[in-house]
């Protein structure tokens, strides 16, 4: 008899996530899979509910599976399921998942944006509980099939690829332009791995955690700053002969970060803001944004990359993996939310592996 119950970690509140037991899902509908977790990366995003209870304006009003970016095994196919690239999907299929579900008859998704859907739903922001559970149903269209050379991780972080492939895409780099990164965690690594490839030139990225400089340094061939013992502006300058940097994209969260990209950005430079801020609020110079004349650029999500992901990573020509510092069995998820929260030494990119009994890494 199949078991009518799995685990999920859940968030009951601020810093309170407790693993628990909750009905299995049944059997999927018209245009849904079924899927059994195997694979789920701990997000900056994530992080907001972890330790505010609240993402922008968007409140955790009841316990909540947090977890938007994975990866599965298909368990059971709803009749007419097909998958994001339009292919019939299978029993046993691997697949990663966009967690975003959008309506797909709005004008915005119309007109090619269901990033900025007013009627989506995403997984893992309340009140759709998301993928630190053992097995969960899904839009199919929501599926994108994984080749045999991408492993389940790599196929959970094809979601934070797409949000820097779409910050790039954002940025308009031009080859040869100069682009700085601010924040290197994942996020900020993979838009350095991205920017490199759209033909940065130079590469600057900043952050005040040593570890994740080196880490970046060795995936991306940038120039470095450590904010806490170098002057940004003043180091950017340098590195592009006075003139300042093209391309600035935000993605850290801390206070002061829009200010140093308006002083390290040229005159009609570009900002790209990915970071999402713990205020809910952005803090700048009106006259130094106005003076230079800088194009703001805010960026939601993603849209329309997975493919693109997909090709890059089984093509090798961006590394998933590099930047994942701890594998993590379900059990242990508030351990590793209270590790990636808490800035631990040596913390990169931390995986939860639902299927595993403990921790692995």
């Amino acid at each position: 008899m199949a078991e009518k119950q799995m685990l999920a970690a859940r968030l009951h509140g601020p810093g309170d996530v407790r693993v628990d037991r909750v009905d299995r899902p049944g059997k999927p509908e018209a245009g849904q899979v079924r899927i059994k977790v195997t694979a789920v990366g701990v997000c900056g995003s994530d992080l907001h509910a972890y330790q505010d209870g609240r993402i922008g304006d968007t409140q955790v009003a009841s316990a909540l599976c947090l977890g938007h970016e994975f990866a599965g095994v298909i368990e059971a196919v709803g009749q007419g399921a097909r998958g994001g690239a339009g292919e019939q999907l299978e029993v046993s299929q691997r697949v990663a998942v966009d967690p975003a579900q959008p309506c797909g008859r709005c004008e915005l998704c119309l007109h090619g944006h269901p990033n900025l859907c007013e009627h989506h739903a995403f997984c893992g922001v309340w009140p759709a509980d998301g993928a630190l559970r053992e097995a969960m149903i899904v839009p199919a269209d929501t599926c994108f099939a994984l080749p045999e050379g991408i492993d389940d991780e790599q196929g959970a972080l094809l979601e934070p690829l797409g949000v820097a492939l779409h910050a790039v895409d954002l940025a308009h780099i031009r080859v040869g332009q100069s682009v700085a990164v601010l924040g290197a965690g994942p996020i900020g690594l993979y838009i350095a791995e991205v920017a490199k490839l759209a033909g940065a030139t130079p590469l600057l990225v900043t952050d005040r955690l040593p570890w994740r400089l080196a880490l970046v340094e060795r995936l991306s061939d940038a120039q470095t700053c450590n904010v806490q013992t170098q002057e940004p502006a003043a180091w950017a300058r340098q590195a592009t002969d006075g003139r300042g940097v093209d391309v600035v994209i935000e993605a850290a969260w801390s206070g002061d970060s829009i200010a140093q990209a308006l002083d390290i950005i040229r005159p009609g430079g570009r900002l790209v803001v990915v970071g999402i801020a713990g205020d809910d609020q952005l803090h700048m110079k009106h006259s130094t944004a106005r003076r230079k004349g800088v194009t703001i650029v805010m960026c939601r999500r993603m849209k329309h990359t997975y493919p693109r992901a997909i090709a890059l990573t089984a093509a090798g020509k961006v590394d998933l993996s590099g930047a994942v510092t701890h594998r993590l069995g379900l059990a242990e998820t508030a351990r590793a939310f209270e590790m990636a929260s808490s800035y631990a030494e040596g913390v990169g990119k931390v995986v939860i592996l639902p299927q595993d009994d403990g921790q692995r890494a």
